[in-house]
């Protein structure tokens, strides 16, 4: 009788030890869910026409923004999620919350201050102007009186238009559709960023940049006034990115130094 009572209680250890092995493991496996759900996502605005700050890789959306903000997600442990929109539609979209920073080689300008606030900066930026070969604009003097082509919203319509006037405009919804208004003979030149428009000269024979800078300017991520908290948040983890050379390490990935 004692013998089998043994055998009896030996099994209810073993089953009780196997119960309470199974609970643990689902105990485990149920935190990791929850931690993997409550992992926060950033959601990121772009306009993905603007090489090589971003552009599109197949499906995917790179470039040295893309790759900022994904060191950034990293480092805050979050989920990086890109939204590629119309440029003239990340400020209004941060501002209602739709998207939670807005990064698009964006300059920070006094304007744009009263609808967002911006990160340090991360980058610099050169606006220049893109002529054909043959054409008879050979200073930003010359500029003056021509059909000039920009990307609708960014700062080379914003300081266009108060440089050159307004009647002297014509905004396209990127830069690759106003190189090509340039190409086709539709505007005398067009104002952009000095990295994308490398990128048009190269790809579209017959153009080229005036030596002379039109302007220059600081890139920064935006967000919403209310969203201070995140801003600090990102602001720190920039500061440690930019410290240990990551950020300056993505942008040589992209620009040649030479």
């Amino acid at each position: 009788m004692k013998k089998v009572l043994c055998i009896v209680l030996a099994a209810l250890t073993v089953a009780f030890a196997f119960a309470a092995c199974s609970k643990n493991t689902e105990t485990e496996d149920t935190t990791a869910a929850t931690e993997a759900q409550a992992k926060e996502t950033l959601v990121m605005a772009t306009n993905a026409e603007f090489p090589p700050y971003e552009f599109h890789e197949g499906d995917a959306i790179v470039g040295i923004d893309a790759e900022i903000a994904q060191a950034i997600a990293d480092k805050l442990g979050m989920e990086l999620k890109i939204e590629d929109v119309a440029f003239d539609s990340i400020i209004p979209g941060v501002q209602a919350k739709k998207y939670d920073i807005g990064m698009a080689g964006m300059t920070v300008t006094d304007q744009r201050l009263k609808s967002v606030n911006f990160s340090t900066s991360y980058a610099k930026g050169v606006q220049v102007v893109i002529v054909k070969e043959d054409s008879d604009i050979k200073t930003l003097d010359d500029v003056k009186g021509k059909k000039i082509g920009v990307q609708t919203s960014t700062t080379g319509d914003i300081y266009a238009t108060d440089d050159y006037g307004e009647e002297n405009i014509t905004k396209y919804d990127n830069g690759a559709v106003a190189v090509q208004a340039l190409v086709s003979g539709k505007v005398d030149c067009v104002i952009i960023d000095n990295e994308p428009a490398k990128s048009y000269v190269a790809a579209n024979e017959g153009l080229k940049i005036l030596e002379t800078s039109y302007v220059e300017e600081d890139y920064a991520i935006c967000f919403n006034k209310e969203n201070t908290e995140l801003m600090e948040k990102v602001n720190a983890a920039l500061k440690e990115l930019t410290d240990d050379g990551t950020v300056q390490k993505i942008v040589d990935k992209y620009i040649n130094a030479d």
